[in-house]
């Protein structure tokens, strides 16, 4: 007989970011529960990426024995306080096969006992007073809050006339002699367009990849859902003249002929030429996006960029639906194609901070601060510990924050990675409690970082003992002082080429005599009055990207 169930947190989707977050709702002793539409966690993984090789890095040996620098460079593992079960315990392949994630995720699930119910498939979610979400059974879910980590599972198609026609990503032959001898249109020119590329290079006659746009490479923009070099070896073959091409265009039409597709493709540097070419097999690399069906009216959330994620406040909670929050690659809205939210390395501490803001916004737990008394020797003592250290501001850079916050009495605490938008709105509202003035403490790569190409010789570069001036191009620690909700002081701290900031003369010495001219007397502004900002239900807030 179909029953119903009552929590405090319904979890959607047992993948990475839903097990993150079942974790720490285990940890803090709410009553939650996980859904997953497949048999095991991770069903993701057991389909995707289609050719079976991970590209998140999983470099075992780091020269480090501390665990925190240690998941700098270790961008599958998920979040625990017993730091355990790692990723790099199964496989030392700096790109490991997909099914290591499979069995990554069953070992993380198990080692701290989610509260898990798998084969349940979501068909509706209601809200008549508490979110009702009934699946394919008849049973229902009633929850308060609902956290959604489905990801992306729609795939993305374009709306150019013969789409239809094409074959997809997600379901395509992944068999190279499939294609032997044949023409090949690749539509799409990301990461899995360009890893089917390369799957074909041995035995299609032609391989064209198209798109709009200029081609962003990973190691020129530091975004890694750019192109990646582990994917990019079709580019020498296009270069190089071995009968592929990179088009730099948009197709216009697909139509299906007797000798196979003719596409129509408009071709950007040549002032919109139109050029109609045969191929054999025409495949769509175009993406995924949410999938926002099962919503009712009443609670359907607002989608944004070109309707393909659900647009989400600072706390990424729905725009226009209360209690509504998203983890996983879902939330990388906030800084799309900017930092890492689209993946594990990003969003685990995305998943972290998400559950310290529920934990203080309905529980009443603040969010845990450390007391550094009222000298800002401490204060420098404790940047630099952290710039050095911690992975979250590493893997999250200009995304994450620390922050320093000043009472009107001088006395200085220290949270750790608050979301810089949410620091923006929390801080003058109060919830840290009294505070006259603040600093948000960040890593980032500098203004125009992706202008120049870093392997140019003739571009040059600043000397690393250089406190007079900053390059920029390489990650490095920032510091901006907030009062009066303005920001009124910004201090770089200088590259260095191992990221250790903590040279007395060049790191130290500016960093204190900053710090100092904002914090070394007691600060008697008063915080700013409360305001509505992204965190109040149906407000925009400053960081959600618009289509």
């Amino acid at each position: 007989m179909p029953s119903t169930e009552e929590f405090e947190y319904l979890v959607i989707g047992a993948g990475p970011a839903g097990l993150q977050a079942g974790y720490f709702l285990a940890r803090a002793g709410r009553s939650y529960l996980v859904v997953e539409s497949g048999a095991a966690p991770g069903t993701f993984f057991t389909r995707f990426p289609r050719h079976r090789t991970l590209i998140s890095s999983n470099k075992v040996h780091t020269g480090w024995d501390d665990p925190e620098l240690r998941l700098r460079m270790d961008w599958n593992s998920l979040l625990s306080e017993e730091r355990a079960p790692l990723f790099t315990a199964r496989t030392p392949r700096y790109f490991p096969p997909a099914d290591e994630m499979v069995g990554y995720l069953a070992d993380f699930a198990a080692a701290h006992d989610i509260a898990a119910r798998y084969d349940t498939r979501l068909v509706e979610i209601t809200r008549p007073d508490l979110f009702e979400a009934r699946d394919q059974h008849g049973n229902t879910f009633r929850a308060k809050r609902l956290i959604v980590a489905t990801g992306v599972s729609l795939p993305n198609v374009p709306d150019f006339e013969g789409a239809e026609l094409a074959e997809r990503y997600d379901t395509v032959t992944t068999d190279p002699a499939d294609f032997t001898d044949q023409r090949v249109l690749i539509v799409g020119r990301g990461n899995s367009a360009f890893e089917t590329a390369d799957n074909l290079i041995e035995t299609a006659a032609v391989i064209h990849v198209a798109g709009a746009g200029s081609l962003r490479l990973a190691w020129r923009t530091h975004f890694v859902g750019h192109l990646r070099a582990v994917n990019n070896n079709f580019l020498d073959t296009y270069q190089l003249k071995t009968q592929n091409a990179v088009l730099d265009g948009r197709v216009k039409r697909i139509r299906r002929d007797v000798d196979g597709y003719h596409v129509q493709v408009v071709f950007e540097r040549v002032d919109e030429v139109v050029k109609e070419i045969r191929y054999d097999r025409v495949i769509l690399a175009t993406g995924f996006r949410f999938d926002a069906s099962i919503f009712a009216p009443e609670c359907r959330p607002r989608l944004t960029i070109d309707d393909r994620f659900p647009a989400q406040t600072e706390t990424w909670e729905s725009v226009d639906v209360p209690d509504l929050h998203f983890a996983g690659t879902i939330t990388q809205v906030r800084d799309f194609k900017k930092s890492t939210s689209g993946f594990i390395h990003g969003f685990r501490y995305g998943v972290r901070a998400l559950h310290r803001i529920l934990e203080q916004r309905h529980h009443g737990v603040d969010w845990p601060t450390t007391d550094l008394g009222d000298q800002v020797g401490a204060a420098v003592d404790e940047v630099v510990r952290r710039v050095n250290t911690s992975s979250a501001l590493w893997q999250q850079f200009a995304f994450l924050g620390d922050v320093l916050l000043a009472g009107p009495d001088g006395r200085l605490r220290y949270a750790e990675e608050l979301p810089v938008d949410h620091a923006r709105v929390a801080v003058p509202r109060g919830d840290f409690g009294e505070v006259a003035a603040h600093a948000v403490i960040t890593l980032e790569y500098g203004e125009d970082h992706d202008a120049v190409d870093p392997f140019d010789v003739t571009a040059g570069r600043k000397s690393q003992d250089d406190v007079q001036g900053l390059d920029g191009r390489y990650l490095h620690p920032v510091v901006r002082v907030h009062r009066g909700g303005e920001i009124v002081g910004e201090h770089h701290m200088t590259e260095n080429l191992e990221n250790e900031w903590d040279g007395e003369a060049v790191h130290r010495a500016p960093l204190r005599a900053f710090l100092e001219s904002h914090f070394g007397s007691p600060v008697a502004d008063p915080p700013v009055a409360d305001s509505p900002g992204a965190d109040s239900p149906g407000v925009d807030s400053p960081g959600v990207v618009r289509a």
